[in-house]
């Protein structure tokens, strides 16, 4: 009988580590797990490009999703800042850097309330992974200088469509950044290799992220509410042995519309006055930033 030769294909960005096997360490004041809030700010072309689908288009230029997703950036932000507020929690602000100059003020507001600014990408209309070279570099270049006029140059970086190229995380880490959110393999933050140093991975969901949730699997807002329960619970019942991050991913023009935020809102008012003392309440740069200032990533 022939053999027949089997082809392995690895990234090499980083090796396998179970997560029973790794160093202990504590979140800061001996707290045991991390959640932040990922919200993403995003924006879409005009009768082309990438786009969520509400449900399908029949002509072009698409009026009703495109109008939809622009909701999130006229009123569920605001809605979602309204509730981010009445409980007191800053979250990380992944913003397109459009967001700059086709929603004025969208982004200023994040900052004034305190959120992390995080990187993410220039639009959504376009996924990065089929960029090459210096055209991918001018891309992470130009996104970083322009949403540091904000006032304080971005850390972390989040991919539209969570798409990279062979090369992005060696062009993000020679572009200052600290971490990336596209890789979600794990539930600690780990370093991935690249020719420009060391690069963290910090946890984000692609399973409790409200996208995929509702649009691709067709739940809505009280179901994705008892993922955030379910999540929170088990994490909490494993981080006496190890510490552990959670991201919630939420997108305004989902999240934000007026029938999903009170479910949203009582699982969050929930955990809040519940006042477990191994929840720290941060922000994915906080995360990176704690993990980088002990050497605690594997």
């Amino acid at each position: 009988m022939r053999c027949i030769a089997m082809s392995n294909s690895n990234h090499d960005r980083y090796d396998y580590r179970p997560i029973t096997d790794r160093p202990d360490y504590d979140w800061p004041v001996g707290r045991r797990l991390a959640i932040y809030l990922g919200v993403n700010y995003e924006v879409f072309d005009f009768g082309g490009g990438l786009g969520p689908k509400l449900a399908p288009s029949q002509t072009e230029p698409d009026v009703m999703n495109y109008a939809w997703r622009d909701y999130g950036n006229r009123v569920g932000a605001w809605r979602l800042f309204d509730l981010f507020d009445r409980l007191q929690l800053r979250t990380t602000a992944l913003l397109n850097a459009d967001v700059l100059e086709r929603c004025p003020g969208l982004a200023e507001a994040c900052r004034d309330r305190g959120d992390e600014i995080a990187a993410h990408g220039s639009s959504n209309a376009k996924a990065q992974g089929n960029m090459v070279g210096l055209r991918e570099d001018s891309l992470i270049a130009d996104v970083t200088e322009r949403l540091a006029t904000l006032g304080i140059r971005p850390s972390g970086w989040l991919g539209p469509w969570i798409s990279e190229s062979q090369n992005t995380p060696d062009l993000l880490a020679k572009n200052g950044y600290r971490y990336v959110l596209d890789w979600a393999h794990d539930d600690q933050p780990t370093r991935l290799s690249t020719k420009h140093g060391g690069l963290l991975s910090v946890p984000y969901s692609q399973e409790i992220n409200d996208l995929p949730a509702i649009i691709e699997r067709h739940q809505e807002a009280e179901t994705f509410a008892a993922m955030i329960r379910a999540g929170v619970e088990q994490l909490l019942s494993e981080c006496d042995r190890r510490p552990l991050v959670l991201g919630i991913a939420l997108h305004p023009f989902i999240m934000g519309q007026a029938h999903r935020v009170p479910a949203l809102a009582r699982v969050l008012t929930e955990l809040r006055e519940a006042d477990d003392p191994r929840i720290w309440w941060t922000t994915a740069g906080d995360i990176a930033a704690h993990v980088e200032a002990n050497g605690m990533a594997v």
